[in-house]
């Protein structure tokens, strides 16, 4: 059975292209890990401060294991950008 895990970012007022672009440059590290079936990056069509993640993983470990690879300098630079912190959520069909 496939996961799914949807992430939601909000950025602070006038952000959200710094943040789109670093969520961005982790993606392609994260799309190489074992287990990710796929990745992709939206941003909301009315409000740029609002980027959500749409993941498909093998597992919820996979996933787990992934968030490993994300450098903790990256993270820090993420948190600077954004309002509130990220949500995150695992769903399935």
């Amino acid at each position: 059975m496939t996961i799914t895990r949807i992430n939601e970012f909000h950025a602070r007022e006038g952000e959200g292209e710094g943040l789109f672009t670093l969520v961005k440059s982790f993606l392609p590290q994260i799309e190489k890990t074992a287990g990710c079936r796929s990745c992709k990056l939206l941003r909301h069509h009315q409000d740029p401060n609002r980027l959500v993640v749409v993941e498909e993983w093998d597992s919820v470990e996979a996933h787990q294991a992934a968030r490993q690879s994300i450098p903790s300098e990256t993270m820090v630079e993420a948190m600077k950008l954004l309002a509130a912190p990220p949500t995150g959520e695992y769903w399935t069909v």
